[in-house]
């Protein structure tokens, strides 16, 4: 099987997760979108994937929304 990563990123003044190329979702907390990547992480091990996900440290203007 192949690798899932998502990755944490700022997007539209909140938060999004980027996977495969493309980035999806606008949540209020970086804390939200781990939670949503994370739910999708767990479907792909369950398909065999190894995983990843990557969250960033603070940035510098980060995104305040919660």
């Amino acid at each position: 099987m192949g690798l899932a990563s998502y990755k944490i990123v700022p997007n539209e003044g909140g938060w999004g997760i980027e996977h495969d190329g493309d980035v999806r979702g606008d949540y209020a907390t970086k804390e939200i979108a781990f939670e949503v990547a994370a739910a999708a992480a767990s479907n792909a091990i369950k398909e065999g994937h190894e995983v990843r996900i990557v969250i960033p440290a603070q940035i510098e203007n980060e995104p305040s929304l919660g």
